[in-house]
């Protein structure tokens, strides 16, 4: 069990890793707190936890809106002291460089580097006005291995560890930590049908990813995992 742990909002909760994180943290004990733009997924979701006896608290938010990231986040700390953000909300393409539109492109930036950013931005005074809390961002291999037909997706992923690097240093004196989670190839929505049927065998599942996470939160106070690689044992994906 969670012990003087209170809140935790995950975002892109709706599906694969964001999914997985929420039902391992509401199985800790946690207050968690869920957010996606499907909200018909997060009651689904809702629902197989009601199974367990166990529920969420459902806040639909898009992560690209900054005004709609500042509305759910005074909404939820008018209901519960936070401890934990988990930054998971986010989209990819796998086009070249030359076939993305720039919507596209707008639409990964800013769901994935800008979303991100404003989450925090939203949260970190209420982190320093408690003296601490943790930042999870969900990253890819791509921030450190050169994959075609990822161009915006590496941009987005790279420039957040890059954020989240120099922040860390900036919030060790409010007892913040900041984590990075990197993992290969994991068997989400993100692929398509076809590639989760050929090579689901050579992938991760969620659940162990979620495992992970919700460790690496649990560490104690004094502790904090800065960055963590996963990988299938076979390796990335070719």
């Amino acid at each position: 069990m969670v012990k003087n742990k209170t809140g935790i909002w995950i975002t892109g909760a709706s599906s694969g890793i964001g999914k997985a994180a929420a039902k391992e943290f509401a199985r800790t004990g946690s207050n968690v707190f869920v957010s996606s733009r499907r909200v018909t997924e997060l009651e689904r979701l809702n629902n197989e936890l009601n199974d367990e006896n166990l529920n969420l608290n459902i806040f639909p938010c898009n992560v690209a809106s900054q005004s709609n990231v500042d509305q759910v986040v005074k909404k939820i700390l008018a209901e519960s002291k936070l401890d934990c953000l988990v930054n998971n909300a986010g989209l990819t393409s796998f086009k070249l460089a030359a076939e993305n539109s720039i919507q596209e492109i707008n639409d990964i930036i800013n769901t994935n580097l800008l979303g991100s950013i404003y989450t925090i931005k939203a949260l970190l005074p209420h982190f320093i006005q408690n003296g601490g809390g943790t930042i999870i961002n969900i990253l890819s291999v791509v921030v450190s291995k050169i994959f075609t037909r990822s161009t915006v997706y590496s941009a987005s992923k790279a420039g957040l560890l890059a954020y989240t690097n120099s922040l860390r240093e900036e919030v060790r004196e409010h007892n913040i930590k900041v984590v990075n989670i990197i993992p290969g190839a994991t068997e989400t929505p993100m692929w398509s049908q076809e590639v989760r049927k050929e090579k689901s065998d050579l992938m991760m599942s969620a659940d162990d990813l979620a495992r992970v996470i919700v460790s690496a939160y649990l560490q104690k106070n004094n502790i904090v995992t800065e960055e963590i690689t996963l990988r299938p044992i076979t390796g990335d994906l070719k």
